[in-house]
């Protein structure tokens, strides 16, 4: 069973380029939000970097290294685990003009790959990733910035 998660968040007054490399600076997660434990960059080239993350998570802790395709251009991130403790997790973030400021899309599927207690665990994953970009969001553009849920229902597939 797989998860999906999509949040946004309106940014009055903020220039989506400056939104987007706030948004791309990983390495600064910790500080914004307990859950992010640690987030390092070990390969950086032109468009593309690798990382590693530890996330809290109920007692314990996640950790995966992810593939990280970055378009400043686009204002798009897309991301990849390559190895981990997710069965799957993917997803992207966006940044887009919008009237007076700016609108950044958070997007991910993730699956933890424990068919046994997917209708337990799945729902407190996906509520502690929606809180973690939350906290993400608001430690980036202030305690005021409104965060909408687009999507968060378990899927199949």
């Amino acid at each position: 069973m797989e998860c999906s998660v999509v949040l946004d968040a309106r940014l009055p007054g903020q220039d989506p380029d400056a939104a987007f490399a706030l948004v791309a600076d990983f390495e600064q997660y910790p500080r914004l939000t307990e859950n992010v434990r640690s987030v390092q960059i070990f390969h950086r080239a032109e468009g593309d970097m690798e990382s590693t993350w530890a996330v809290n998570f109920r007692r314990g802790i996640l950790e995966w290294t992810e593939r990280d395709e970055v378009d400043p251009a686009a204002r798009r991130l897309e991301f990849t685990q390559t190895k981990g403790d997710f069965a799957k997790f993917i997803g992207t973030w966006t940044v887009e003009p919008a009237p007076g400021g700016a609108l950044v899309t958070f997007s991910s599927r993730f699956d933890l790959g424990i068919a046994s207690l997917a209708s337990l665990v799945d729902p407190v994953a996906c509520a502690a990733l929606r809180d973690s970009i939350s906290d993400i969001l608001r430690g980036l553009f202030g305690t005021s910035t409104e965060i909408r849920e687009i999507e968060a229902a378990p899927i199949t597939g």
